[in-house]
C-alpha cells in the first residue's frame, strides 16, 4: 500500500493506494508542532473506522510547509518502517524536468499537479488549484511545468476582508441568487463569488493567449465544484488529481530505481 501525503498550508491530506484504487482520504488541519506520534494516533484513529488493516509499504510526500516535512519523515520511518519520498528534494526524481527561471523553486504541490494532469489529459492544459492561494499551473505539451500564476485564495481573501474591515462579518462563500446584494453578507459574497469568476475567466484567456493555442482547463480543490456552477470555467474536475500526481512521481522513482 502506497501512503500519499499532500501537506498544505491550511490542511494535510492523507490517501491510502492500494495498487487499484484509493481507499480512503483522511483531512486534518496543518501544525507544524503535531508530532509523528501525533499523527500516528490520529491515523490510525480514522482508519480503523474504515475497517483498513494500514498495511502500508511506501510513503510519498508532498508538502508546502517545510517546518511539518521532518515530522512526517519520523512517522513514515518509525510506524511504516520505510524512507519517504519528499517531492521536490533532489533526490526525488521527476517525470519531465521543469522549465522555468534558475534557481526557482517550485511548490511540490504544483509538481504533482502538472504530473497527474499530464497522465491523465496529457499536455497544453492548466491546472486551476483553489488552496490557500489560488494556483493556476500550466503544463506543455510534453508534460513540463512552466510556470503559472499564484493569486490570493478565495477563503484567505474573505478572511483578510473580515480582519481588515471591523464592520464586515465573516460570511461562507456561496453562489448569491443576484449580483446586486441588498444586504451586506449578500453584498460580500457576490464580490467574492464573482469576482473570483471573473479572474479565473480573465487568466485562463491571458494564459491561453500567452501560450498560443488551446488548452484543456482542470479545476481541483474544495472550491472548484463550486466555482463551476457559475459559468463554464473548467472541462473537467479532478477531485484527487494532487494525490494521482504524487503516485505517478513515485511510481516513476519506483521504475527509475531510486526507491
Amino acid at each position: 500500500m502506497l501512503l500519499a501525503i499532500d501537506c498544505g498550508n491550511t490542511n494535510t491530506v492523507f490517501s491510502i493506494w492500494d495498487g487499484e484504487k484509493w481507499l480512503c482520504t483522511l483531512r486534518t488541519s496543518t501544525h507544524h508542532s503535531r508530532t509523528a506520534d501525533a499523527y500516528f494516533t490520529w491515523f490510525t484513529t480514522l482508519i480503523s473506522h474504515y475497517n483498513i488493516k494500514p498495511d502500508i509499504t511506501d510513503v510519498v510526500i508532498s508538502s508546502t510547509v517545510p517546518r511539518v516535512v521532518w515530522n512526517l519523515r519520523v512517522f513514515a520511518d518509525r510506524f511504516f518502517d520505510c524512507r519517504p519520498l519528499v517531492v521536490g528534494k533532489p533526490e526525488c526524481l521527476l517525470p519531465v524536468t521543469p522549465r522555468v527561471d534558475p534557481g526557482t523553486g517550485v511548490g511540490p504541490d504544483r509538481l504533482a499537479n502538472a504530473a497527474g494532469c499530464f497522465d491523465r489529459h496529457g499536455g497544453n492544459a492548466m491546472v486551476i488549484d483553489f488552496g490557500t492561494a489560488t494556483n493556476i499551473d500550466v503544463v506543455a505539451e510534453d508534460g513540463a511545468y512552466v510556470g503559472g500564476v499564484i493569486a490570493p485564495g478565495v477563503n484567505l481573501s474573505l478572511e483578510a476582508l473580515h480582519q481588515g474591515a471591523a464592520a464586515l462579518p465573516h460570511v461562507d462563500i456561496t453562489q448569491p441568487e443576484r449580483v446586486i446584494g441588498t444586504n451586506t453578507v449578500a453584498c460580500i459574497q457576490s464580490g467574492i463569488f464573482w469576482g473570483y469568476v471573473g479572474l479565473i475567466k480573465e487568466l485562463t484567456s491571458r494564459v491561453r493567449e500567452e501560450f498560443g493555442g488551446p488548452m484543456k482547463v482542470i479545476g481541483t480543490g474544495g472550491l472548484a465544484p463550486l466555482f463551476a456552477q457559475g459559468e463554464k470555467l473548467f472541462d473537467t474536475i479532478e477531485d484527487d488529481l494532487t494525490m494521482h500526481g504524487l503516485r505517478v512521481i513515485h511510481s516513476y522513482n519506483k521504475e527509475q530505481g531510486t526507491i
